[in-house]
């Protein structure tokens, strides 16, 4: 067996989608994980808790000074260097960049991090790269927005220029439409972005020392956007059977060329992308890190292997076996209809019924749990077929009986 090495794994909250990662990399038996968090340990259940090697609680774990504290903290109690710093969280990636140069840790560096939280020097890199993407502006001014939003003739999308899974961001079609994005924005500058017409993606990518090594394509329905902006629609995501067909070699290139001018490494990538009417393709953005919304569940269930475990030995030790895709899977996001507070939860007796033998996992929302008006809703079901229109077919079934009552 190998030695264990000391790593350490950075988040702000024990969502669940954290807890589930702590859990994955703390059960390896050849490393020792610390985690710094700003909530306290005892949030974590018992079983990983007694796992950890080290814990350490800050004020903001968003700051490279508090990080690199806690982590030189953490490296004198375990005795033994650390051999990665990783999380999951979009808005942290550049202060464990900072950690990795400043204690010399393997991994990518602040500058190249920039080149995916900074999503208007991506587009510039995109544009030299002769790489197709939606055209794009950051702006400090109302004017600036006007006179750029007008050039599209106010069919923009207005965002922060770091921002992550469409948090703060405001498809608009009109100046007092723009106008009221603006003051919603949490920092004078801001990003504006071509609106684009056409089918959204996703292209989830596991990566080594640059190299493409596995990927998942899947496709939204509809696009987030129309999710956030009609409250009656429960989003659906799909991951087809026919990834590796003829019909994707065109994004395949794009994307494995956008990953290559962005500078990304080893570890996950999630790329969104556009497919318009008359065919073309436009790149939108792309993270550095593992995507939520339960899309690694989705790559495993495609593959029969468990993503999350991959992404860890990836990035830990730069090991990957390559899996076979075997099934067509895809997931409806259940949201409450209405503000407040879940009190009932109807449909589920007619899916268990009709396609429970379908179904791979599930989170049912929680009664007196809070709508958060997100395009995730408060739970999900997960389902798997080898035939991608079975998959749609049962999806659109979940979607059209399944309600959460909200009030």
């Amino acid at each position: 067996m190998k030695e264990k090495v000391a790593v350490l794994y950075a988040c702000p909250n024990f969502t669940a989608n954290a807890t589930k990662f702590i859990d994955v990399i703390s059960s390896q038996p050849d490393v020792r994980l610390a985690v710094v968090s700003q909530e306290f340990m005892a949030l974590l259940p018992l079983h990983i808790q007694q796992r950890l090697a080290g814990f350490r609680q800050v004020s903001d774990v968003f700051q490279p000074d508090v990080l690199t504290q806690a982590a030189l903290s953490l490296q004198k109690e375990l005795g033994d260097p650390l051999h990665r710093i990783m999380g999951a969280v979009e808005a942290l990636q550049w202060a464990i960049a900072v950690v990795r140069e400043r204690m010399g840790i393997p991994g990518m560096r602040p500058e190249t991090i920039l080149n995916f939280r900074d999503k208007q020097r991506m587009k510039d890199l995109f544009r030299r790269a002769g790489i197709p993407c939606a055209r794009s502006c950051k702006v400090t001014t109302r004017q600036q927005a006007h006179e750029f939003a007008a050039s599209c003739n106010y069919a923009v999308v207005v965002k922060p220029p770091d921002g992550a899974g469409s948090l703060t961001t405001f498809r608009v079609s009109n100046p007092a439409e723009l106008d009221e994005a603006l003051q919603q924005m949490p920092s004078r500058e801001v990003m504006l972005e071509e609106f684009i017409l056409g089918q959204e993606h996703a292209f989830d990518t596991f990566s080594l020392e640059g190299k493409p090594l596995y990927h998942s394509i899947s496709c939204y329905y509809p696009n987030p956007l129309e999710v956030m902006r009609e409250a009656w629609i429960q989003w659906q995501v799909v991951t087809p059977f026919e990834v590796d067909s003829p019909q994707y070699d065109d994004i395949r290139a794009l994307a494995f060329r956008a990953l290559e001018v962005l500078g990304m490494q080893t570890g996950v990538s999630h790329l969104e992308w556009f497919r318009r009417p008359d065919g073309s393709i436009a790149i939108s953005e792309v993270a550095a890190r593992p995507p939520g919304a339960q899309f690694m569940t989705l790559a495993g269930r495609a593959a029969d292997f468990d993503a999350i475990q991959a992404w860890a030995r990836l990035v830990i030790f730069g090991e990957f076996t390559v899996p076979r895709r075997q099934y067509a899977v895809g997931a409806a996001y259940l949201r409450g209809q209405g503000k407040g507070r879940v009190k009932a939860v109807s449909g589920l007796d007619i899916v268990e019924r009709e396609i429970g033998h379908l179904i791979t996992d599930f989170k049912i929302p929680s009664i007196g749990q809070e709508a958060k008006g997100h395009y995730e809703g408060e739970g999900y079901i997960i389902v798997r077929h080898p035939d991608t229109g079975i998959v749609r077919q049962a999806l659109s079934r979940i979607v059209s009986v399944v309600r959460v009552h909200v009030g």
